[in-house]
């Protein structure tokens, strides 16, 4: 739920904003959490479907998020205060919902929040890992330290999606122009053939009956298959988002024989990143095991 607040600080400085809760305690709670006096709090109103931007490009690339990872560890070194940095690099960001959060960001560390909590409102930008770097590092006084351990490792694990997205054009290219032949034949090479072949009067093999009946299917029912892959996507993805269904998506995907040995390289190096970042950055093995288990990517692993 969203909700509209209006509030100010210990200096009488006043703040307004949208604010992410569970609930309006929730809310109120967090806010005071944040060292603010309540003025105003109510429910943002659910805008029409129609009036809302629609966001084609909004979502925040990896790219953008190891550019000021990198930036900001930069700025940190320089001794330029924390706020300051986040709202220049907030004016430097090309997208507007990324540029958006930082500003917010950067709202609630004026308004007395440590930077790991304004971080952790952003859960889908900001993974565990990122916000529990940069909490081992308030806690420690080497902030700074952090911010350039998470620069390093999120460039590195940019690098190896680059290349692993690389790897991987040329088989998808392939794949995709032979489902292209294939329903080429099917829609037009297969039925030429098929006049041809009944002209003959001969008995056609089983494995040609079944190709032909499968092409005449495709053209003239081809849309009931649609409308069956369409309803079966819809349930797969919605089970997929359970806990058990993801268990059994990736459980699926270890055991796809072309890939399964790259995939568990790349989750056992993903593993090892991660725990050494984490335990070089000062934090203790269990918990340093317990935010790799959360952004390893793998629920069996």
């Amino acid at each position: 739920m969203k909700f509209n607040y209006q509030a100010r600080t210990k200096t009488g400085e006043a703040q307004s904003g949208v604010l992410d809760a569970s609930s309006r305690e929730a809310a109120l709670d967090l806010l005071q959490r944040y060292q603010l006096f309540v003025t105003a709090l109510e429910e943002a109103e659910a805008k029409p479907f129609y009036t809302k931007k629609i966001k084609l490009f909004g979502r925040v690339s990896a790219k953008e998020l190891v550019a000021f990872s990198r930036q900001l560890s930069l700025m940190f070194k320089a001794k330029i205060p924390l706020t300051q940095s986040l709202k220049t690099l907030a004016e430097q960001a090309k997208n507007q919902e990324f540029k958006e959060k930082i500003l917010m960001i950067s709202d609630e560390i004026e308004g007395g929040a440590p930077f790991s909590q304004a971080l952790s409102r952003f859960p889908k930008l900001f993974s565990p890992f990122f916000i529990n770097m940069v909490k081992s590092g308030e806690a420690s006084g080497t902030l700074s330290g952090s911010l350039d351990f998470l620069a390093d490792h999120l460039e590195r694990e940019y690098h190896l999606f680059s290349k692993l997205k690389g790897a991987l054009v040329y088989p998808a290219l392939i794949l995709i122009v032979s489902l292209g032949v294939l329903l080429m034949m099917m829609f037009f090479v297969i039925p030429n053939l098929a006049r041809v072949l009944t002209e003959t009067g001969q008995a056609l093999p089983l494995p040609t009956r079944i190709v032909i009946g499968l092409s005449d299917f495709l053209r003239q029912r081809g849309w009931i298959l649609l409308i069956l892959i369409a309803i079966a996507s819809f349930f797969a993805s919605r089970y997929f988002g359970t806990a058990a269904g993801r268990k059994l998506r990736d459980k699926i995907t270890l055991r796809i024989p072309l890939i399964k040995t790259f995939l568990k390289m790349i989750l056992v190096s993903r593993f090892a990143e991660n725990l050494s970042t984490l335990i070089a950055g000062g934090l203790p093995i269990t918990q340093s095991l317990e935010i790799t288990a959360d952004v390893v990517g793998n629920s069996v692993y």
